[in-house]
Formats: C-alpha cells, sequence, structure tokens
C-alpha cells in the first residue's frame, strides 16, 4: 500500500520521464484503470480532479476522460462543486461501492498506475550500467582508506567497466566483502524506478525504499509546478543506483516474483530490483542449497542480459538485466562449478593475504579506530611471534579484531588502554581458541560489514 500523502512535484529536465498528456498508460487496460480509481475513492471517500490527477500520476486530460466514464456507468457522483469549472469532488455511488469491493477482491493495489513492460524495459536501457565507465580516479576515491594491492585495481577497473560478473575468491577474512562494499561506491548518477509494473493484468511493486534510496530534485520541492509538460511522470521515482547485498539467506526463491495470495500482488525479485545498479552475493556456497543450482539459475541472465519471471498463472516474460554481480566466496572457480559456467563468472580476482607492509597499515588502522596508541613492540611481537607460531597469513580481518578485545578488556577494568606482548598473546588465545593451532584458511572470523579498518 502507498502513503495517502499527495506528493510535490519538481520542475522536469531533459532526462526526466516527462508525464504526457494523451499518450500516457497506453497498454493499461481501461477496466484496470477503472478498478484502480474505484479502490482508491473506496479508501479516501471523496476527491477532487486534481487529487485524482496526483495519486494516479496521470494527466488531468486522462483522469477527466475517465472520470466521465465512470459517471455515465453510474459509479461516480458529482458530491461538490466549487467556485470553478475544475474544481469538483467525486464520491462513489451505490454502485461504485459494489464495484469497488469486487476491485479489492482481483488485487490491493492502491498507487500511481503502473507503468507498462515496454515502458520499463526502455528506462533500464537509457540508463544502463555499461553507458557509465569507471576510470582510475573513481576507483582510487572509491577505495578510500581501504588497504589494498595496487595491482589489483587495474582488474577491478576493468572488471567493473566490462558489464559481466565479479568473482572474488580468498580465503577468509582477507577482505573481500569489504571490497565488494568498497566497489559499489563506484556507481554515480541517479536513476528512475517504477512504483510498479503492469504485465498480463498483474500489478509487480518494484520501488523499494529498503533498496532504492529517493533523491530530491535539485529545483524547489516546494512548489508544484503549473505546467503539465514540465511536469516529471510521478509514476517514477528517482533514486540512487540500487546496491542489493545478500549471503547466506539467499534462496532460489528470492530470485523469483513473490506473489501474495491475499494483496494479490507481486513484490520484484533481487535482481530485478537491482537493476541499473549492483547485486553482490555475499559467502557463495554458504547458502541452503548447493553453488550449483544457485549458479545455473544465473546463465541466461548473466550471458543475455535478460531474465525469464513466472507468475503464478504459469505465464512467462522477459525482464531487462542490466546488473553487475559481484560474487564473493572462500571456493576457488574450479571448486565452485563446472568450466562452462566459470567462463560466465567473466572476471575471477582472488584477494591472497597481505604482505608485511600493508598489513602494519591494516594494524594501525584498527588502533586508530579502537582507540589504541599504536606500539611497535606488540606489532613485531605479532608478526614476528604469533604469525609464524600459529602458521597464520596476514589476514586484514586480525588485527582490528584482535586489538577491539583488549579495549574491551581495558573498558573492564578502568584501565589506559595499551598494547603489550602480553595483552596481545592474551587476545590472540581469546580469538583463535586455545589448544590445536589454527590452520591456514580455517580462522574463525567473520567479514563485518564495517570491515578492516
Amino acid at each position: 500500500m502507498f502513503a495517502e500523502s499527495l506528493p510535490l512535484r519538481a520542475i522536469a529536465s531533459s532526462t526526466d520521464p516527462v508525464r504526457q498528456t494523451s499518450t500516457d498508460t497506453n497498454g493499461l487496460p481501461e477496466t484496470f484503470l477503472v478498478d484502480l480509481l474505484l479502490r482508491h475513492f473506496s479508501r479516501i471517500g471523496e476527491l477532487r480532479l486534481f487529487e485524482v490527477s496526483l495519486r494516479l500520476c496521470l494527466s488531468g486530460q486522462r483522469i477527466e476522460a475517465l472520470l466521465k466514464n465512470m459517471r455515465e456507468l453510474h459509479l461516480l457522483k458529482v458530491s461538490s462543486r466549487g467556485t470553478f469549472e475544475g474544481d469538483v469532488s467525486y464520491t462513489l455511488t451505490e454502485l461504485g461501492h459494489s464495484r469497488a469491493n469486487l476491485a479489492y477482491e482481483k488485487c490491493h493495489y492502491v498507487g500511481p498506475a503502473p507503468v507498462t513492460l515496454d515502458e520499463y524495459a526502455a528506462r533500464v536501457s537509457d540508463q544502463s550500467l555499461r553507458l557509465n565507465t569507471t576510470t582510475a580516479p573513481q576507483l582510487k576515491e572509491a577505495m578510500g582508506d581501504m588497504v589494498i594491492n595496487d595491482s589489483l585495481l587495474p582488474s577491478l577497473g576493468s572488471a567493473l567497466n566490462s558489464g559481466k560478473a565479479i568473482y572474488l575468491y580468498g580465503p577468509s577474512g582477507s577482505g573481500k566483502t569489504y571490497l565488494a562494499e568498497h566497489l559499489v561506491k563506484t556507481l554515480k548518477g541517479h536513476i528512475w524506478v517504477p512504483h510498479a509494473v503492469y504485465v498480463a493484468g498483474e500489478v509487480i511493486q518494484v520501488f523499494d525504499p529498503m533498496v532504492h534510496r529517493a533523491v530530491q530534485d535539485g529545483s524547489p520541492m516546494a512548489e508544484r509546478s503549473l505546467s503539465r509538460e514540465s511536469t516529471p511522470d510521478g509514476r517514477w521515482v528517482r533514486t540512487e543506483r540500487p546496491v542489493v547485498m545478500t549471503g547466506g539467506e539467499l534462496t532460489l526463491q528470492l530470485l523469483e516474483l513473490e506473489f501474495d495470495p491475499v494483496s494479490r500482488l507481486y513484490v520484484a525479485p533481487l535482481q530485478m530490483k537491482a537493476n541499473n545498479g549492483i547485486l553482490v552475493i555475499d559467502d557463495l556456497g554458504r547458502q541452503r542449497i548447493s553453488p550449483r543450482e544457485l549458479l545455473k539459475r544465473w546463465i541466461v541472465p548473466l550471458d543475455r542480459h535478460v531474465d525469464y519471471l513466472s507468475l503464478h498463472t504459469g505465464g512467462k516474460f522477459k525482464v531487462p538485466f542490466d546488473v553487475t554481480v559481484i560474487f564473493s566466496s572462500n571456493l576457488t572457480p574450479d571448486e565452485l562449478t563446472d568450466a562452462a559456467f566459470a567462463r560466465r563468472l567473466g572476471y575471477k580476482i582472488h584477494i591472497d593475504e597481505l604482505e608485511k607492509k600493508a598489513y602494519r597499515e591494516v594494524f594501525l588502522q584498527a588502533c586508530q579506530r579502537a582507540g589504541i596508541e599504536f606500539n611497535t613492540q606488540a606489532f613485531d611481537f605479532m608478526v614476528n611471534e604469533l604469525h609464524p607460531k600459529y602458521e597464520q597469513a596476514y589476514l586484514p580481518c586480525i588485527p582490528y579484531d584482535v586489538i577491539s578485545k583488549i579495549r574491551d578488556r581495558t573498558l573492564y577494568l578502568g584501565e589506559l588502554p595499551r598494547l603489550n606482548q602480553e595483552l596481545m598473546a592474551w587476545a590472540w588465545k581469546l580469538y583463535f581458541g586455545s589448544g590445536d593451532r589454527p590452520q591456514p584458511g580455517k580462522i574463525h572470523s567473520t567479514e563485518s560489514k564495517e570491515g578492516p579498518k
């Protein structure tokens, strides 16, 4: 359901989807629009002409024709008239209320008129990711203070510009998730996302405020435009390019349309919400289904840039797949699946352990983040004693996870935070656990969303 507040319109720019006066809603059956209007009137009660136009985000000319038709069918009546010709309020008749109940049985959608599938496909194509390139300065800016081997940057930049899938693999704790979170910062510009798409009599809700961050236009939003020709099409929402992140919870069902049998509405799957943006699939191989089953679902979309979705009625339709998919996994490409699919992964980039110099930089950042002064002896003890003794690689997740335990201890004891060899050994044992030596690649840690700093 949509909120009842009336949206304000900004002046449209030349690249905005501008509301049309006569051709809008082509492809939407008249009966569908009448049912949609019936649900609006049933929900709100009395509505004036301009309010109906704002709620359905259609031109006044189109709304006038619909209201006239509904009055002729005895579904609406004039409840009051203002001082000028266009100031007319309408309410449902008894027959209108009866028809509204039937309209709710078809579906519960109450919102702006959906866009057609053709309109949606054209808009996704017009604002395709492949029309934007990532340059070396942009990638460097996106990396921020992340410590990364500079030799990886050309591979990462090329992968982002390719439009193909990116497969990041390496040992647990090597910073793959943290890297993926930085790569999404390369997304630039705004796109238009529809509230809903109409397909074969069904409504698919696409705009998701949890995924799509709506942005305000630079022009004053508090003033309504009096010119319909310069009013953006309210069936679309201006947003930042979307980023969808999923991990072990991902199932095949989440990649299909979600149908609610009560509201009889569909919700777009993850990849459709991610169109014109990035989809990050973290920890591939830790889902309840095998990577092979999961990746088979992606063969056609990754290869042809289209996806096929099914309605509960059995009908199938094609939607654009303009998504950069970033996979993150501890599995090598050979362990993941067969060679045929591995080719479709596009760019396979190994994220390895750090060199000692880079590891020191991560250690320094971890000290700053934990609010503890850097101590050279403590760092030397860690790299010269603890790492060799436990045969542990220089993984960027380790410094903060160890140092933060020392911070936690000082807070408990009410002491000033400090590093020394004794505390480093104590925190190391708590982090990895006592007893047998940890084996390389078997670290008990997680790549948190905040990542190593």
